[in-house]
C-alpha cells in the first residue's frame, strides 16, 4: 500500500503537513477540557422534573463556595438557563477565533444557545450532527479558562445532546440524574442510569426534585407528589442518593426573576436541601470523596484464581446488579498470565442467588465498579473476595492489571 500523502486515506495532519481546521478545533477542545477539573452533567430521562433549576442551583452553590464554575446549557431546543439567571438580554462577545462566556458573577461563567438567538420566539430546527458540532464548538471556541467545575445542563432524554456531551467530555465526566417522586418519572429516569453506564461514564448520584411543597405560611413540607421514589431508585440501581429538594414558591420566583435563591433564602428547607446535595460535589475538589481516592489492589501471590467481572454491552457494568453477562477469567498468579476467559449470561440479579451462582463457577474474586450492599454481604458469606470502585472499562484490562498488581480501585 502506498504511503504517498496524496492517498485519500491519509489526513494532512497525520502525514506531517499543516493541521486541518478540524484538527485545530479538536486540539482547542482538548486544551479546554484539560483545564476543567470536574465535569458534572445534569440530566434526566423525563421532562418537567426541574433539571435546569437543579443544574443552575448546583452551579450557583459551587460558585458561592468559592469555586470557579462554568455553566454550559446544551438544551438546543429549549435553553432555559438565561431566564433562570435573568440573563436573557445578555450578549456574547464573539471574535474570529474565540467566544467569551457571559459572566454571572466573579466565579460563575455561563454559555447557552439562548444568548445567540435573535429573540425568545426563534425556534431551532437542527438535526443530530449539527447539534454535536455546536456542542463541540462550545467546548473548543468558548474561553472558559481554568475551572474547578463545569456543570452541563442537558435536555431531557438520552438523545443527541447528552450523548454528545458524554462523548466529548470523556469518561471522567459524572452524571447527576434528576427525578421527581412519582413512578411515571422513575420509569423514565431509570433509563438514564443505564444510558450513563452504556457510554462508559459513572453516575455521581440521583436527586429527587419536587419532593413535597414548602408551605409559604408555616414552612412545613407537604408531600403532595409522594416521597422516596428517587431514594428507592438509587438503592435499586446501586448509586448514591444525593438528596431530595422540596418545591418552594420562592425558588419558582427566583427562577422567573433571576436572583440567587441560595444566597437569599439560606435558611429555607429547600436551600438546606440543595446545600446538602452540593456538599459531596464539593468534596470532589477537596479530594475527600471516597469514590475518587484510588488505591492499589494487592493480587494473590500464588495459585490459579478465577475472577468474575459483571459486564454490560461488552464493558464493565456501572453496577453489579446491572450485569447482562459475567466474564469469568482464569489466571495464574505466579506467572501473572490469563489462562482462559469465558462469558456466561448473568442470572436475574438477586443478592444471594447471584452469590450462589458465582460460587458454583468457583469464583474467588469479583471485580466491579459498584456493588449494592446486600450483594456485598452475600458475597462475603460465600467467601468470595470483592474489589469495587474500579474505573477501567475493559474487562480483560481489569484482570491483567489485577494480577500484575497495577489495578487501582476507589476506597
Amino acid at each position: 500500500m502506498s504511503s504517498d500523502c496524496n492517498s485519500g486515506s491519509c489526513s494532512s495532519g497525520s502525514c506531517g503537513g499543516a493541521p486541518t481546521e478540524l484538527d485545530a478545533g479538536e486540539a482547542r477542545m482538548h486544551r479546554t477540557i484539560s483545564r476543567i477539573k470536574h465535569k458534572i452533567v445534569v440530566m434526566s430521562g423525563k421532562g418537567g422534573v426541574g433539571k435546569s433549576t437543579v443544574a443552575t442551583n448546583i452551579a450557583i452553590g459551587l460558585s458561592l463556595a468559592g469555586k470557579k464554575v462554568g455553566l454550559l446549557d446544551v438544551d438546543v431546543h429549549g435553553p432555559s438557563v438565561p431566564r433562570l439567571l435573568s440573563m436573557r438580554d445578555s450578549k456574547v462577545h464573539i471574535e474570529e477565533s474565540f467566544i467569551e462566556p457571559v459572566t454571572w458573577s466573579e466565579n460563575l461563567s455561563v454559555m447557552s444557545l439562548g444568548f445567540l438567538l435573535p429573540n425568545s420566539y426563534q425556534p431551532v430546527v437542527w438535526r443530530g450532527p449539527v447539534k454535536m458540532g455546536f456542542i463541540k464548538q462550545l467546548l473548543s471556541d468558548v474561553v472558559w479558562g481554568d475551572l474547578d467545575y463545569m456543570v452541563v445542563d442537558c435536555p431531557p432524554g438520552t438523545g443527541d445532546e447528552p450523548l454528545s456531551v458524554m462523548q466529548l467530555l470523556g469518561n471522567d465526566a459524572q452524571a447527576v440524574i434528576v427525578t421527581t417522586p412519582q413512578g411515571v418519572a422513575i420509569d423514565d429516569v431509570r433509563r438514564s442510569v443505564t444510558f450513563v453506564g452504556d457510554v462508559g461514564n459513572q453516575v455521581l448520584g440521583i436527586v429527587e426534585n419536587m419532593s413535597g411543597v414548602v408551605c409559604s405560611q408555616c414552612g412545613n413540607v407537604e408531600n403532595i407528589f409522594g416521597k422516596g421514589g428517587g431514594k428507592d431508585l438509587a438503592k435499586e440501581v446501586g448509586v448514591r442518593f444525593l438528596g431530595d429538594i422540596p418545591l418552594d414558591p420562592e425558588i419558582v420566583r427566583s427562577g422567573d426573576e433571576g436572583y440567587a435563591f441560595l444566597s437569599v433564602q439560606k435558611e429555607s428547607p429547600t436551600a438546606q436541601s440543595i446545600q446538602k446535595i452540593i456538599k459531596p460535589i464539593l468534596m470532589l475538589d477537596d479530594g475527600a470523596a471516597p469514590s475518587h481516592k484510588l488505591h492499589p489492589v494487592l493480587p494473590p501471590h500464588k495459585g490459579t484464581i478465577k475472577v468474575a467481572l459483571p459486564v454490560a454491552k461488552g464493558t464493565l457494568a456501572p453496577s453489579m446488579h446491572l450485569a447482562e453477562q459475567y466474564v469469568i477469567a482464569t489466571a495464574d498468579a505466579e506467572t501473572k498470565k490469563i489462562v482462559s476467559t469465558e462469558t456466561v449470561d448473568a442470572p436475574k440479579h438477586e443478592a444471594k442467588a447471584t452469590a450462589s451462582f458465582l460460587e458454583r463457577l468457583d469464583t474467588g474474586y469479583v471485580l466491579a465498579k459498584d456493588v449494592p450492599q446486600d450483594t456485598c454481604d452475600a458475597l462475603k458469606e460465600k467467601h468470595i473476595s470483592l474489589v469495587k470502585g474500579i474505573t477501567v472499562n475493559a474487562p480483560v484490562a481489569v484482570v491483567t492489571d489485577f494480577i500484575e498488581g497495577k489495578l487501582l480501585a476507589a476506597g
